[in-house]
């Protein structure tokens, strides 16, 4: 058993947090279906408000929270990462977003054996969307990245972005995003109970956004086009879930929603732990994301619960729905009220067909298989990373 335990890959995934976000979940779902009996995965964490934490442990996953106690709290958390890590001694540390990316670099010295992964989540993203150290941060990612060993970015358009912006070609992959189609599935059972608890009758259609409040997802586009929607149909319904850190924007996006007068039609369900049953309580999904995203998870979990989709046509979003969802201009909330009445219209001719339809897509094509699969393989415990592109085959007919 020592032998079988000590040719194991040591992996470490770093990341800043394990809260509700896309990243997160992500990781904890490539994380918890590594394959076992080849690697011994161990998951470091900076801050301990980090719900999916418990996730990990759950499935007899390693997982240690660093207790960083703040943005300026930088030596005493950068102590107890080497410590962590040299306990450790990983084959590999895999980072995820742009303050692990940078912190990763940091820690070569300490660790030259170690081979360094990068995690890039985000497609293209205006400097003024972050504040000065976040733009720190996103120029400094540029200057390191030629010092590790591999870039995986969740998204093709994700790429294209990174390599324009400087990040190098030949050591920059795509994995996109795996979906969990076993917990993602048509349930319309569970469905049916939170349209209750929110008063959502069976004959009203509900079309809802699932993302944090934040200015890329831009919510103000979604309520805008909620308020066309009403105008030509009286049964829609809408609901926002998730929250954001952001008081004065929440405040906003919660006046404009009176200004729109749409106080009565939509819902703000702030935060859920029970995303399955959220999905299958939709009739449609939207993403109307302005920039930034890579792969939108949300997409492909609607998806596998048959939740035909209405995207903007920002990062890979397009890629995902193919001819089984609406694509639209980003910032054009006309163009996003007239995606979700065609596919209001849609779903009155059968309903079943779509759902079945946009399932099968993301089953075929965006597996946790292929997801943990490929990634597997860059962090076998080899001399070198071997840099060859992951194929993906997508069959949009």
């Amino acid at each position: 058993m020592s032998n079988q335990i000590k040719n194991k890959n040591k992996v470490v995934f770093l990341i800043r947090d394990l809260d509700f976000g896309g990243a997160q979940r992500q990781l904890v779902t490539l994380v918890k279906d590594f394959d076992k009996q080849k690697f011994d995965v161990t998951v470091l964490y900076f801050y301990s408000s980090s719900p999916l934490a418990k996730d990990l442990k759950d499935s007899g996953i390693s997982a240690i929270c660093l207790e960083k106690q703040g943005r300026w709290d930088f030596i005493r958390f950068f102590s107890r990462l080497i410590r962590c890590l040299k306990d450790i001694k990983p084959d590999v540390l895999h980072t995820y977003m742009g303050e692990s990316n940078v912190m990763a670099v940091l820690l070569k010295p300490f660790f030259p054996s170690t081979k360094l992964i990068w995690g890039i989540r985000v497609s293209q993203t205006p400097t003024d969307a972050f504040d000065w150290l976040g733009n720190v941060l996103c120029k400094l990612e540029c200057h390191l990245s030629h010092l590790v060993d591999l870039i995986i970015v969740n998204s093709y358009a994700g790429r294209q972005d990174y390599v324009n912006y400087g990040f190098p070609a030949q050591k920059t992959v795509v994995i996109s995003n795996g979906i969990d189609t076993e917990r993602f599935q048509l349930n319309k059972e569970i469905g049916a109970k939170l349209r209750t608890e929110w008063r959502i009758s069976e004959q009203q259609i509900l079309i809802g956004l699932v993302g944090r409040l934040y200015p890329q997802k831009d919510h103000s586009n979604f309520l805008k086009a909620a308020a066309l929607l009403c105008k030509d149909y009286n049964n829609v319904r809408f609901v926002c879930v998730g929250t954001g850190p952001d008081q004065e924007y929440n405040k906003k996006l919660y006046q404009q929603t009176e200004e729109l007068g749409l106080t009565d039609k939509l819902i703000w369900t702030g935060v859920r732990g029970d995303m399955q049953a959220v999905h299958n309580a939709l009739d449609i999904a939207v993403s109307s994301s302005a920039f930034g995203e890579g792969f939108g998870n949300v997409i492909g979990e609607a998806m596998a619960c048959g939740v035909p989709c209405v995207v903007t046509d920002v990062g890979d979003s397009a890629l995902i729905v193919g001819d089984c969802g609406i694509v639209v201009p980003p910032n054009d909330p006309e163009a996003l009220a007239s995606g979700c009445g065609h596919l209001v219209n849609l779903l009155k001719q059968d309903k079943k067909v779509m759902q079945e339809k946009v399932r099968r897509k993301i089953v075929e094509c965006f597996s946790v298989h292929k997801l943990v699969e490929t990634t597997q393989s860059y962090c076998s415990n080899t001399s070198d990373i071997e840099l060859k592109k992951p194929s993906l085959k997508i069959n949009f007919n």
